[in-house]
C-alpha cells in the first residue's frame, strides 16, 4: 500500500477551518515525474527545483558533450537524471513544503489518496475530540532504546552464544 505524509501550513496547523489546504505527498516512485521532469515540477510548483533541474542538466549535457561523449551515451545519461527525479520527486515536494514553512502533521497508509484522506481524517477529529485510538498510533516522543538505559527492552548485553563467537574475535573483548 502507497504511503502519504500529510502536511499544513505552519499558521492554520490544526485548525478545522485550514482542512481544505492539507496536502498529501504520496511516498515512492513516480512515473510522470520521470517522463515529464519539467512540467511535473510546474505543476506541482516547485519553482527551485525546477530552476536546479534545468540548470543541472543543461551544465551536464554541455559538460559530457565537451568531453567528446557522442549522443548515445548522453541520451542514456538523460534517462538516468529523468529516474532520479522520478524516485525522488517526492522528497523534492516534501522539501518544497518543509521552505514554505509547512509542517507534516502525519504519516497515513491507504490504497490510493482518498483513502488515506479519509483515515486521516477520521483519526485526526477523533484527536480533536479527545478520543485516543492507538490502532494507528505511532508514538514519537521518546528517544529510540539503548544498552545504557535501565528498564528498556535493550537495557542487559546481548547473551554470547554457547559455542562462541564465530567470526575474527573468537572472545569478547579477546585480542586479535
Amino acid at each position: 500500500m502507497p504511503v502519504y505524509t500529510v502536511h499544513a501550513p505552519s499558521p492554520a496547523g490544526a485548525d478545522l477551518r485550514a482542512t481544505d489546504k492539507f496536502v498529501f505527498v504520496r511516498d515512492g516512485f513516480h512515473v510522470k515525474a520521470m517522463i515529464f521532469g519539467p512540467f511535473w515540477l510546474l505543476w506541482h510548483r516547485l519553482w527551485l527545483v525546477l530552476i536546479g533541474y534545468l540548470i543541472f542538466v543543461a551544465a551536464f549535457n554541455a559538460g559530457l558533450s565537451s568531453l567528446g561523449v557522442g549522443r548515445g551515451p548522453i541520451f542514456f545519461a538523460d534517462l538516468i537524471v529523468a529516474l532520479l527525479m522520478g524516485f525522488e520527486a517526492s522528497s523534492l515536494r516534501r522539501w518544497t513544503l518543509s521552505r514554505g514553512k509547512w509542517r507534516q502533521l502525519d504519516v497515513v497508509i491507504g490504497d490510493n489518496e482518498d483513502t488515506a484522506e479519509r483515515r486521516f481524517f477520521e483519526r485526526w477529529s477523533q484527536k480533536q475530540h479527545g478520543i485516543v485510538n492507538d490502532q494507528w498510533a505511532v508514538d514519537r516522543g521518546g528517544p529510540p532504546p539503548t544498552r545504557t538505559v535501565p528498564g528498556q527492552q535493550f537495557s542487559n548485553p546481548p547473551p554470547i552464544p554457547a559455542g562462541g563467537i564465530i567470526g575474527l574475535f573468537p572472545e569478547p573483548g579477546g585480542s586479535r
